[in-house]
């Protein structure tokens, strides 16, 4: 079987990388079927699956070599990778430049400070860090979808008499440590409705997809509905929560303004112990001076167990403001196995809506 010391279950799935010390490029298998198993790093391309783990009647393909991942610098458009999360197989459409807001440590080198007053939060400061605007290989989507919302980017319809929530399927922000890259000789190796719209195979270029002109197009015209600009992460009791928000638009309703943001949560286990998320509870101050609570069951109505073996759940969520801006921060409640309970600490983070002068995202339709 496949030797590795690391293994992630994703769902129904699960993709291991080889940690074995082999030289040379490591052929990169994925079992045979469509969306059967997701890619799998192995020793060599001929291997099965032990009997224990391979569904009846799958082989491994190969569909790719690893690459050694870049400790600095940033992947190009068209780089090949597997998350290395959640597991799924994807590509590398263009980098953003993020202030990340880690509580969990200090920066030498501040750019700018964030100090949600009377929240009850220490000051942190912001670090700049790269990530990237992804396309999901469709045939891996089902597979991960108990462990993470397929992503998709979402915003308001461009009709004052329309409530419409559109939204691009298959697509997520990655950091860049999410990403093991590899490559492939496949000229369409990720299935996406937008994969060959946005990028060219190239033979000549490394890694060998270039971008054509409508990926360019497309990511100028929705540049601000697309815009990651502030990541907030903090650990607690070995739980780390990671928060990115996005600004969707504005809507007239009754002679007022209504502001709706999105924003995309990741709940990781940094520990060994299994957990279950049981409650949230938000607290969501607006400009307008008014400060909303807001209790529940679970999240998008689940209550996901994160283990050694299924660490991580993301997912993503919406609220509405009637002011330009404010501020969310909470706290999860997690139970552990003896039936005991502790909340982790969602991180404050601003609700900012700078982009009401852009033009409303466009090319929604092909």
């Amino acid at each position: 079987g496949c030797v590795a010391r690391r293994a992630l279950t994703v769902g129904s799935r699960w993709w291991s990388r080889s940690l074995t010390g082999t030289r040379g490029p490591r052929p990169l298998c994925a079992a045979g079927g469509a969306g059967a198993f997701p890619p799998v790093a192995t020793t060599t391309t001929r291997r099965h699956l032990s009997s224990r783990n391979r569904p009846e009647g799958k082989v491994l393909e190969t569909v790719g070599v690893f690459e050694v991942p870049k400790q600095n610098g940033k992947y190009e458009t068209g780089q090949l990778f597997l998350h290395s999360v959640f597991g799924y197989r994807g590509v590398v459409l263009f980098p953003w430049q993020a202030r990340l807001y880690d509580r969990d440590v200090a920066s030498a080198a501040p750019e700018k400070a964030e100090n949600p007053a009377g929240h009850g939060s220490k000051e942190v400061k912001g670090k700049t860090h790269t990530y990237y605007q992804v396309l999901i290989d469709a045939r891996d989507c089902p597979h991960i979808s108990q462990r993470s919302q397929t992503e998709a980017v979402t915003f308001l319809a461009n009709h004052d008499d329309s409530r419409a929530l559109y939204a691009i399927p298959g697509l997520d922000y990655v950091s860049h440590e999410d990403i093991l890259p590899y490559t492939s000789t496949d000229q369409v190796p990720i299935q996406h409705e937008l994969f060959e719209r946005f990028l060219l195979y190239d033979q000549t270029k490394a890694p060998p997809f270039v971008a054509r002109e409508t990926l360019r197009a497309w990511q100028e015209k929705n540049h601000p509905w697309l815009e990651l600009s502030d990541v907030h992460r903090e650990t607690t009791e070995n739980i780390r929560v990671t928060v990115i928000p996005f600004y969707m638009g504005m809507r007239e309703a009754q002679n007022s303004h209504v502001y709706w943001w999105r924003y995309c949560i990741r709940l990781e286990n940094l520990d060994s112990d299994v957990v279950q998320l049981r409650e949230r509870h938000w607290r969501i101050f607006s400009l307008s001076g008014t400060l909303e609570t807001v209790r529940g069951r679970g999240v998008v109505g689940r209550e996901p167990v994160l283990s050694k073996e299924q660490p991580a759940f993301q997912y993503s969520s919406h609220v509405s403001l009637q002011a330009s801006s404010g501020h969310m921060w909470g706290t999860f409640r997690f139970e552990r196995p003896d039936g005991s309970h502790f909340d982790v600490r969602i991180p404050p983070f601003s609700l900012e809506s700078n982009k009401d002068e852009k033009t409303p995202p466009s090319g929604l339709h092909w």
